[in-house]
């Protein structure tokens, strides 16, 4: 049941994507202002009791609707059941909006508009990229279009495939969105409350991010995804995100992270990956990475589904 859900979610994001944010996302950033604002003392357990306030009622909602559809009708409650799943990934991932950001972007470069590139990333990556060149604009999309995939499409899936109905689907995107909205955040007024936002997340997205790494080893270059994953995810200034990056440069063999142009200075970034400078042509070889990281994972959903039906 898993695949055909994910299949559907797939196909009503490509022919009907939400805007970003939606409304389900917009409302839950309210909800989560407010209990922040009503529950932020500074402390971690603050930040703990107001993460399970936030989270756990609406993954308990969703795995709740499931099971009652499911029981409602005695014919068909599967199928209404099978609806609402479906419903609610496709309400989580975001995979036609990675794309056409990630597109347009490489279309200006293409068309040598660097002006309008450097436009479109900062507004993507939601920084200023006045200064960037082709190559840096080239490795930023490069990047973002491989944390994006992952956090908005690839980790979405698996957690929706781990746990009953789209509870994991839940779980896992509005963890994210608290990692980003509590834990982020460097302002003193939050203190140490958004840190366990941050720890939860983390725990959540280890096996995730290794699956996703995974998966680009398999989908491009193993070797050499595998050799730098395991010598570079490390002098990333997250590990985490560096598992991503680090894998996905040596699947693809182009080189990312390195100094990128800031106002008033350069941030300097280890470099991750082996091979060319990232171009345009580099950008759509990277679209085809992700394409088929995600129709290896269809593919291991196919053969787990085939399997569960010949065991059952």
């Amino acid at each position: 049941m898993s695949l055909f859900c994910v299949l559907a979610a797939l196909v009503l994001d490509q022919l009907r994507p939400l805007p970003h944010p939606s409304p389900p996302e917009r409302w839950f950033v309210g909800y989560a202002d407010r209990l922040a604002h009503g529950l932020n003392a500074g402390q971690p357990s603050n930040g703990a009791i107001g993460w399970i306030l936030a989270v756990v009622p609406w993954v308990a909602a969703a795995l709740i609707v499931h099971y009652v559809l499911k029981v409602a009708l005695p014919t068909l409650g599967w199928v209404l059941a099978w609806a609402w799943d479906a419903i609610v990934l496709y309400a989580c991932i975001r995979l036609r909006h990675i794309t056409q950001d990630y597109t347009a972007v490489a279309d200006a470069l293409k068309a040598g508009e660097l002006e309008r590139a450097r436009e479109l990333i900062a507004r993507w990556r939601g920084e200023p990229a006045t200064d960037w060149s082709q190559t840096e604009i080239a490795r930023a999309a490069i990047e973002t279009a491989f944390l994006r995939a992952h956090r908005d499409l690839l980790a979405l899936i698996a957690w929706f495939v781990v746990l009953p109905g789209p509870a994991g689907a839940v779980l896992y995107k509005l963890s994210a969105m608290l990692a980003d909205q509590w834990g982020r955040r460097a302002d003193d007024e939050f203190g140490r409350f958004g840190a366990f936002a941050v720890h939860a997340f983390r725990i959540l997205d280890w096996v995730p991010l290794r699956i996703t790494a995974i998966g680009f080893a398999i989908a491009g270059d193993f070797e050499d995804a595998v050799q730098c994953w395991r010598a570079q995810y490390r002098a990333w200034a997250d590990p985490d995100v560096g598992v991503i990056l680090s894998s996905g440069a040596g699947a693809l063999g182009v080189r990312l992270g390195g100094p990128l142009p800031k106002e008033g200075g350069v941030q300097y970034r280890p470099e991750l990956g082996l091979g060319d400078e990232p171009d345009a042509n580099y950008m759509q070889s990277a679209v085809g990475l992700i394409w088929r990281t995600l129709v290896i994972g269809m593919i291991a959903l196919l053969v787990i589904t085939l399997a569960s039906w010949v065991g059952g």
